[in-house]
């Protein structure tokens, strides 16, 4: 680890509180000239760092700037990968390229502020702008793809949980893959998975999630206007969330979640969804169902037209409350 980055971690484990110069060169193993050089590249970089003499230094404590160095002292684990992109492409795409060439262990995870190419469900774009938070961690959880829904439902369950803990905020959760907030969706949840042919197991799993921490609406695609929401309501409140501290608490959470992978109760006492009517489109054609109740492998549970009961498999079919807009 470079000067620099273990000087911005020490930084950011204790933003708002003044650092010796003496004691930073001895943590880092470096001189005290080496310090300010790092603090003087880090300067640069937009990080507001006060010097004072014969005091130290201290990272305002309004600092709120997305980087690896501010995850990593929030994380359990502490030998994963952690990577942090002001922009890039997708962030699904790079945790998977770092799977497959196995540089990534359970937990690692990828968080960019925004995104070019991001991916939602069925190919479909997941528009990714500043005033966002998006992340892919790495899973390892040895199940069968059988399991794989529980993935998704553990991973929707993390977001809720970490977002209350970190944001004060509660979400409702709609079956499968989405959260939402006074009617408007705020994340979307995308889980890819590569399969052993032979075992039929997992070998890696990539959870990519994409909160909106706020949406200006004047700014919005038209095709998704009536959907998109925050979970502040302004621009203020949003730059005020610590937004590495809620990327670590989503992978402990995960982590934490998919030990033993199963339905959460969390996941079933905050779904939307169980107990109204919904409408199911399947391809180009769709009907109406009543929810029932999410089932023990977070497959949901309708009741057709015709009185018969079916459980619905997630990548089979998109559901809709039909008395909202939003998917």
């Amino acid at each position: 680890m470079s000067v620099r980055s273990g000087l911005l971690e020490l930084l950011e484990k204790n933003k708002g509180t003044m650092l010796s110069g003496e004691k930073l060169a001895a943590e880092l193993q470096c001189t005290r000239a080496a310090i300010w050089k790092a603090v003087t590249a880090l300067r640069k970089d937009g990080y507001a760092i006060t010097a004072v003499q014969n005091k130290g230094y201290m990272l305002s404590a309004e600092t709120n700037r997305l980087s690896a160095e501010g995850i990593r002292p929030f994380l359990k684990q502490n030998d994963i990968l952690v990577e942090a992109y002001d922009v890039v492409d997708s962030t699904n795409r790079v945790a998977k390229q770092a799977a497959m060439n196995q540089k990534a262990k359970h937990g690692s995870v990828v968080a960019a502020a925004s995104q070019t190419a991001g991916r939602g469900r069925r190919g479909r774009d997941f528009y990714s702008p500043r005033g966002g938070l998006y992340m892919s961690i790495i899973l390892q959880p040895g199940e069968t793809l059988q399991e794989g829904l529980l993935l998704t439902t553990a991973a929707a369950t993390a977001v809720y949980l970490a977002v209350e803990k970190i944001c004060g905020v509660s979400l409702d959760i709609k079956w499968v893959n989405d959260l939402y907030r006074n009617g408007r969706k705020v994340c979307g949840i995308l889980t890819e998975a590569i399969t052993d042919f032979e075992s039929g197991t997992i070998q890696y799993a990539i959870v990519g999630i994409g909160i909106n921490l706020y949406h200006d609406t004047e700014n919005l695609p038209e095709d998704i206007k009536g959907i998109a929401g925050g979970i502040f309501d302004s621009v203020g409140e949003a730059g005020k969330a610590d937004r590495n501290r809620l990327v670590a608490e989503i992978v402990n959470l995960l982590v934490e979640e998919t030990k033993e992978l199963k339905l959460s109760p969390v996941y079933v006492r905050q779904n939307m969804i169980p107990g109204h009517e919904i409408r199911i489109l399947d391809g180009e054609r769709s009907r109406t169902a009543k929810a029932l109740s999410i089932c023990p492998d977070g497959r949901l549970l309708v009741q057709e037209e015709d009185g018969t009961e079916s459980a619905l498999s997630y990548g089979e079919v998109s559901i809709r409350l039909n008395e909202q807009k939003g998917q």
